[in-house]
């Protein structure tokens, strides 16, 4: 029984080794600006950089502003005012946005399939000050 057991670990370790790591990975952004949790003056351009080459069809962005100076209970407001573009390698999403951000709190959201086909959501919140 022991040697079965054995056996078994050394045969999944083997087959896990096999899976490329691209196929385990789910897409995430790893990069963006603003950065996560940053303090900026008013903008008019946000990129997301992602862990692979997306196919443009399957990514979506938002950008939500969650909170305003002065008013206790804004409630959240989607930005319209942009355009997006990518990269050439397709791995930097650019919202170019046609006015600068107004002072405030915001959260850009995201969703994406990637190589291995599923979804992965997302969202990178900063402040504009």
């Amino acid at each position: 029984m022991r040697a079965f057991s054995v056996f078994m670990v050394a045969a999944a370790a083997i087959c896990g080794s096999l899976i490329p790591g691209t196929a385990l990975a789910h897409t995430k952004v790893v990069a963006s600006t603003p950065a996560e949790g940053a303090t900026i003056k008013p903008s008019r351009v946000v990129s997301l950089t992602f862990s692979e080459p997306l196919p443009p069809a399957t990514v979506a962005a938002s950008i939500v502003m969650t909170a305003m100076p002065g008013m206790t209970d804004h409630p959240p407001m989607t930005i319209r005012n942009f355009k997006s573009s990518w990269s050439s390698d397709k791995r930097v999403l650019t919202l170019n946005l046609r006015d600068a951000l107004p002072l405030g709190s915001y959260d850009v959201k995201w969703q994406a399939a990637g190589a291995d086909g599923h979804r992965a959501t997302g969202k990178v919140s900063f402040t504009v000050r």
